[in-house]
């Protein structure tokens, strides 16, 4: 059935807008602000047999919040496009969660977390469905060995997140997370690094984790060298050294210029000993600093 011209114009109107109406839709979703805080959650496991746990009802997986910290009465959480160190103190490690770190350290259940995409939405619209939460997976790699009566924990862990920002005039406007990943550093020198413990069913566990952030899904390569740079600002060795070179090639020109230039003609339009540091000037004429001596009539 052919179509009318009526129908054909809207039919090609339509076709154009939709690109359009699904940039605004993605642009009508929460985003997270700078430094907005993110909560950890984690899988729910058995501490018997490091299965997950599943709601009885909806038989989907359940999540549950991320330890306590001492450090601030709440579960474990990050901060967008907050760079830097921070600790996590588990105040006290219960008999079922000393077994859930043995599978964890041996690998045979992962440290599964996760972290929502983006915030809540503050307004929802009447007669549209709720959005979604959707998360991206966080699973820490924790290292360590077992005894037969302890273990030892590398208790540092590098958190690298990604995320993707919108195009804002104020920088770290906004954004959405991407993707992330966290693991623990130097586990084979836990008799003699600081960054370990000896752990016993009861005791402390002390967890520090080094944050960084990165704007975009890829990590940064520059010329086939990979740019730690993140989302904040950080100083490299060629910085350094670019801004050394033009400070000196600076100097020179300006060098140049002053005792080529300025100084010559300055000089010429005074007497010998007028406002220049050279001691007494030339032939006892002149102080040396800009005051000539004069006859008396």
């Amino acid at each position: 059935m052919a179509l009318s011209r009526v129908q054909q114009l809207l039919l090609i109107a339509f076709t154009l807008a939709a690109p359009a109406l699904a940039y605004i839709h993605e642009n009508a979703l929460p985003s997270y602000h700078y430094s907005a805080p993110i909560r950890v959650e984690c899988m729910n496991r058995s501490s018997e047999t490091g299965e997950h746990i599943e709601d009885a009802s909806t038989h989907e997986i359940e999540w549950i919040p991320f330890p306590v910290c001492n450090e601030t009465g709440q579960p474990l959480e990050f901060h967008y496009g907050i760079e830097g160190e921070q600790n996590c103190t588990i105040p006290e490690i219960s008999d079922p969660f000393f077994h859930l770190l043995e599978f964890y350290i041996h690998s045979d259940a992962p440290l599964s977390c996760r972290l929502p995409s983006r915030p809540p939405p503050h307004v929802e619209t009447v007669g549209e469905k709720p959005y979604d939460t959707e998360y991206i997976p966080l699973v820490f790699a924790l290292a360590g060995t077992l005894q037969l009566s302890h273990m030892h924990i590398s208790t540092h862990m590098n958190v690298l997140l990604h995320s993707t920002p919108k195009h804002h005039i104020h920088p770290h406007d906004s954004g959405v997370l991407d993707s992330g990943t966290a693991y623990s550093t130097s586990p084979l020198t836990h008799m003699e690094g600081s960054a370990t413990k000896r752990l016993v069913i009861g005791d402390p566990l002390p967890l520090s984790f080094s944050v960084r952030w990165f704007p975009t899904p890829a990590l940064p390569m520059v010329e086939g060298r990979v740019e730690w740079n993140g989302m904040g600002g950080h100083i490299f060795a060629s910085t350094v050294f670019y801004s050394l070179v033009s400070f000196m090639a600076g100097a020179v020109v300006s060098g140049v210029y002053f005792f080529g230039s300025v100084l010559p003609r300055r000089l010429r339009g005074r007497g010998l000993g007028g406002a220049t540091p050279l001691a007494y000037g030339l032939n006892g004429m002149g102080n040396g600093w800009g005051y000539q001596k004069r006859a008396m009539d």
